[in-house]
């Protein structure tokens, strides 16, 4: 059915890599929200009234806001396609990730109005002699209801992998949420039914106790939204996997010694700067070098879409006295911690002086301070040494996520 669509509205539609057919992607789940939003919420409400049931209104009142966060996801999608200009110069691909955290808000806001309501309809609870036909028409209301929404979900789903779109991903969740609080309604209305079926008065609120379970899951999965489309905008690690990918690539080159210091700035689905340090021999021609540099960052490019930058650092591996004390020092940190490593490892030779300059990376968690290791690191390095060292340690920490 998608993929139906896609082929009837969307000219080009497998080059999701072109914004603009990107952009046709997300108006496309934007309307498609749009429609299937507005009709549940009409039908809903509608039922909600006839049979005083909060839940249900409550649940045509979600629609509605499902309704709204619709029209923020296809403005997000119009705003994130607007080229680069002088006051942004990465482009605004980031007002998605805005999009994204506006529909968590939106949803977190629900849920709390549906507790209030409901906590209302149980400390006041009063029996309604509602007619079992219009209860017979709600539950299959709801059933639709709930067939719809699952498909929104997928539909949704679908889109956001084929562009990589982190708003239609917090709308697919909804979507998810929807039908589960839908189901909660679902069974409170059959219990109700069957109640009046079988002649039993219940002496509380069904409808309202359901309401509160299923506001708190929608408050709960709202928060867990905010701070997942937070992320992205307060600046969010590769994944450890295509950390190791990345760096294994770049350091797949012959010209590379080693890497560190590599840094990722995201600014949306299809805009990641990165850059990185290279190690390589000191003695090879600098030219050639600089040109083995511009191919790594132009194959990146390609293969990962990453806008790659690569600070080149030389490295002299005939210096003894810099090779057998890095070797030591790498020794004792192992010692310290064994995830404790080194790198940029350089001894500045001037006159009066001797500068050992390098670099620490220190996972996260460890149980000394930076403060700490730096007395420690420079205690061993100028122990039972006359000539001590200027030693210059910068603690650098890891920039991937588990």
């Amino acid at each position: 059915m998608i993929n139906l669509l896609r082929k009837l509205f969307i000219k080009d539609y497998n080059n999701v890599s072109n914004p603009t057919v990107r952009l046709a992607h997300g108006k496309m789940a934007s309307i498609l929200g749009l429609i299937s939003n507005a009709f549940l919420f009409c039908i809903k409400l509608i039922i909600g009234i006839v049979t005083f049931s909060v839940s249900i209104i409550s649940d045509s009142i979600n629609n509605l806001s499902d309704f709204a966060t619709s029209i923020v996801t296809l403005i997000g999608f119009k705003m994130s396609n607007k080229p680069a200009d002088k006051k942004h110069p990465y482009g605004h691909e980031r007002s998605e990730y805005i999009a994204g955290l506006i529909v968590a808000l939106v949803i977190i806001f629900v849920g709390g109005t549906l507790f209030l309501e409901s906590l209302n309809r149980v400390i006041n609870y009063k029996e309604e002699d509602i007619n079992q036909t219009i209860l017979i028409i709600s539950i299959a209301v709801l059933v639709l209801a709930i067939f719809i929404k699952m498909w929104q979900a997928f539909a949704y789903k679908t889109i956001s992998k084929l562009i990589k779109s982190s708003a239609l991903d917090a709308a697919s969740k909804d979507s998810l949420f929807d039908c589960i609080s839908t189901s909660a309604v679902l069974i409170g209305t059959v219990v109700i039914l069957l109640s009046k079926l079988i002649g039993f008065r219940i002496p509380f609120s069904v409808d309202g106790i359901l309401g509160i379970l299923v506001s708190i899951f929608i408050l709960i999965s709202g928060i867990v939204l905010v701070r997942e489309e937070s992320d992205p905008l307060l600046g969010e690690a590769l994944s450890k996997g295509e950390f190791k990918e990345l760096v294994s690539y770049i350091e797949s080159y012959d010209i590379v010694l080693r890497t560190h210091d590599l840094i990722v700035h995201n600014y949306g689905p299809s805009v990641t700067y990165v850059t990185i340090h290279v190690e390589f021999d000191a003695k090879k021609d600098i030219f050639l070098v600089h040109d083995e540099i511009d191919e790594i960052e132009e194959n990146v490019k390609k293969k990962f879409g990453y806008k790659l930058t690569i600070h080149m650092d030389p490295v002299d591996l005939g210096d003894i006295e810099t090779n057998e004390l890095m070797k030591n020092v790498s020794c004792y940190l192992k010692e310290l911690d064994e995830k404790i490593t080194l790198h940029d490892f350089r001894i500045r030779r001037k006159k009066n002086e001797n500068v050992l300059l390098f670099d620490v990376l220190v996972p996260y968690g460890i149980k000394y301070s930076e403060d700490e290791l730096n007395k420690l690191i420079c205690d061993y390095i100028n122990s039972n040494r006359e000539d001590k060292y200027n030693v210059k340690i910068t603690f650098d920490h890891e920039m991937f996520k588990d």
